[in-house]
């Protein structure tokens, strides 16, 4: 029988025309990156089954690829339970792993550690159009520091990247856990209740402000706090300056500092940014994972529709590790999606060497062979592309096909030509 030459659901072959523009975006992201202080890093594909599951990926949780025990390990007769027969998993992102990381190394590494990480994960998730099982992530994280300058530089950072694969008119989101927490508390909803709540807000985008209001009433919250809630939205839409009118409406639910410290990142970051983008405060941004203490923010992109990255701050993470809290805050930049919006708008990547094919009839052989090759290396060295290869059957077909890759130039050797 055959063996299946398809890739496994969910994963995908990469064809050489795609792997010229993911290499040339990983070029320019790291080169970026590198200019604002972030050092590259990696960890392994896998983790402890304990660490993917210690209640700090929200969803992601439930479609971690679990690897079964091996050898002696492995009893199926005797196994009762998953953690019988499973010890590792594929990591469903990379901050899991790079806080471990730093919990295992960070006697090691500068103070504050500014991490760049880019590396496949691995989800059990439905395939479907520009999602996939694997895929690569890309992110920046500094570990160590505690004030706003952290936002700031993320912020910048990513959005320098964007602008330098020629993304504008996109826009950061901004919120703060903080913010969702004193809204929710002003509305006089309970605190264990609070996780709900966000679940449904996070729907706005979706199912607008009756939607909300309708599950909310549904799950059977109090009218009153529904009413209050949702007048924190109506008066945010109609208000000029929407961070000014949350920040008098919750005085008293919301900290001074968290407020003075929020509103810096909006001052530094619009003042120093670039015009390629705009910095939105979005009070209904709420970030799905569990492990977010502070601000939170999500790279939209209106004009290819949907999100392409996000992040926030993880003060508590690496205290789950190491038994002491470590101030954190990161930054992912959504890469397939990035790939796939420039492979749709026919993108080619820029300032390429001249490629050249050097066509070489199957009967060149020794000393005629020997020249060919010599005058291939001496291009090579003068900054051209050059492809070596033996003439096919069907030439046309050849040619058009390298002419696809982008070889623009070709030459032709045959046994005849050689002699003379």
């Amino acid at each position: 029988m055959a063996l299946n030459k398809k890739p496994v659901t969910g994963m995908k072959d990469i064809m050489p025309s795609e792997m010229q523009i993911r290499d040339y975006v990983i070029g320019v992201i790291k080169e970026t990156y590198g200019r604002f202080g972030f050092t590259p890093m990696e960890t392994p594909c896998m983790e402890n089954i304990e660490n993917l599951s210690s209640k700090q990926g929200g969803e992601n949780e439930k479609l971690i690829f679990k690897v079964l025990k091996r050898g002696d390990k492995l009893n199926l007769e005797t196994a009762q339970t998953e953690t019988d027969v499973v010890d590792f998993g594929m990591r469903y992102d990379l901050t899991v792993p790079l806080v471990r990381y730093y919990a295992n190394h960070a006697s090691e590494l500068p103070a504050p550690f500014k991490a760049l990480q880019m590396g496949n994960v691995w989800r059990a998730d439905r395939p479907q159009k520009g999602r996939y099982r694997q895929f690569m992530q890309c992110d920046i994280d500094i570990l160590g520091e505690e004030s706003n300058l952290a936002e700031i530089e993320l912020i910048l950072a990513t959005t320098t990247t964007l602008g330098n694969l020629g993304f504008k008119n996109f826009e950061i989101r901004i919120n703060d856990r903080r913010i969702l927490k004193a809204m929710a508390k002003y509305s006089g909803f309970a605190e264990a209740d609070y996780d709900n709540i966000f679940i449904t807000l996070d729907k706005m985008d979706k199912i607008g402000l009756e939607g909300v209001e309708k599950e909310l009433t549904e799950d059977g919250y109090d009218c009153e706090s529904i009413k209050k809630y949702l007048s924190l939205f109506k008066g945010i839409q109609e208000s000029d300056n929407a961070f000014a009118f949350i920040g008098e409406r919750l005085e008293g639910y919301l900290e001074e500092d968290v407020k003075i410290s929020f509103g810096e990142i909006i001052e530094s970051v619009n003042a120093t940014k670039g015009d390629y983008f705009k910095l939105v405060f979005d009070p209904t941004l709420v970030r799905g994972m569990s492990y977010y203490t502070g601000t939170i923010f999500e790279i939209a992109m209106p004009e290819f529709g949907g999100s392409c990255g996000g992040g926030g701050r993880y003060d508590k993470m690496v205290g789950r590790f190491t038994g002491k809290d470590v101030p954190a805050c990161g930054f992912s930049i959504g890469f397939e999606r990035i790939i796939l919006i420039l492979l749709e708008n026919g993108f080619q990547v820029p300032n390429q060497s001249k490629k050249v094919a050097y066509l070489i009839e199957k009967g060149v052989s020794g000393t005629a062979l020997c020249d060919v090759i010599a005058e291939a290396q001496k291009a090579r060295r003068d900054g051209t592309q050059v492809l070596v290869a033996r003439m096919n059957k069907n030439k046309k077909f050849q040619k058009e096909q390298l002419m696809s890759e982008g070889y623009e130039e070709f030459k032709q050797f045959y046994k005849e030509s050689l002699k003379n």
